[in-house]
């Protein structure tokens, strides 16, 4: 092996110990089909928001049988605090024709997801991701009122006094895209009231949050006036990880 081989993985081999991410030492986080760029000032996308994405999936294959009969309207998406673009992107290249919109309010993250959209095949889907903040994406886009067929969301929604533990993760994601207020639900509580001008009649509001929070997202989601029948979906590991809703006219 040359030296500057051997010396080059010393070193990241010493980054690793002090506990920088493997994903900002290879640039590279994996996701369902997708290989990501990553690094400093974006979210590690994590294994268990492929089960967001894949949710997503399963209601735009269930839309299409629904919507046979609407000629030519494409599905539409919106991925709130989409990061580093893991869940439009994944939604965009596994589904045959679907428009998908990501609104991301840090500059740095934004950055990461547009390098992502570059590299990625689409097909005769489309993805475009804009600098927006979730919580008032529809005073700044009030065009988008009613527009979305599903909106998802991965937002912050760490207590604001519950520091992680993993230096990989308190020391190197940002922090705007870890914590939502006190309870942790203050953010996401805002971020509810968005998607339900988003969407459509009929359309599904996906949201990501801690495994204690599923009763306080079904709270959040039953004090609305029309996001109903809210369901929590648990993760790989058996835990509470995501809560759906239809919004009804």
């Amino acid at each position: 092996m040359p030296e500057s081989v051997s010396t080059r993985f010393a070193e990241l081999c010493d980054q690793r110990r002090q506990r920088t991410p493997l994903q900002h030492l290879t640039g590279i986080a994996h996701f369902r089909h997708l290989q990501l760029q990553v690094g400093p000032g974006v979210f590690v996308p994590r294994p268990e928001t492929e089960l967001l994405a894949g949710a997503v999936l399963t209601e735009l294959s269930e839309l299409d049988s629904r919507t046979e009969s609407d000629e030519g309207r494409r599905p539409f998406v919106i991925d709130l605090c989409s990061g580093s673009g893991a869940i439009s992107l994944s939604v965009a290249t596994e589904s045959e024709r679907v428009d998908v919109l990501g609104v991301e309010r840090e500059p740095a993250a934004l950055d990461w997801s547009l390098k992502n959209l570059e590299h990625s095949r689409l097909g005769e889907s489309t993805v475009e991701f804009i600098l927006g903040d979730a919580s008032t994406i529809t005073e700044a886009r009030p065009e988008l009122r009613e527009r979305a067929d599903i909106v998802v969301t991965n937002p912050p929604y760490v207590p604001d006094s519950a520091v992680p533990r993993d230096p990989e993760v308190a020391d190197h994601d940002p922090a705007a895209a870890l914590y939502g207020g006190d309870s942790g639900l203050e953010i996401p509580g805002r971020i509810i009231l968005e998607a339900e001008q988003l969407l459509r009649p009929g359309g599904l509001f996906l949201m990501e949050h801690s495994e204690e929070q599923g009763a306080g997202a079904r709270e959040l989601l039953a004090s609305t006036a029309s996001l109903r029948h809210a369901a929590t979906f648990q993760d790989y590991t058996g835990r509470d990880r995501y809560t759906v809703a239809r919004r009804e006219s």
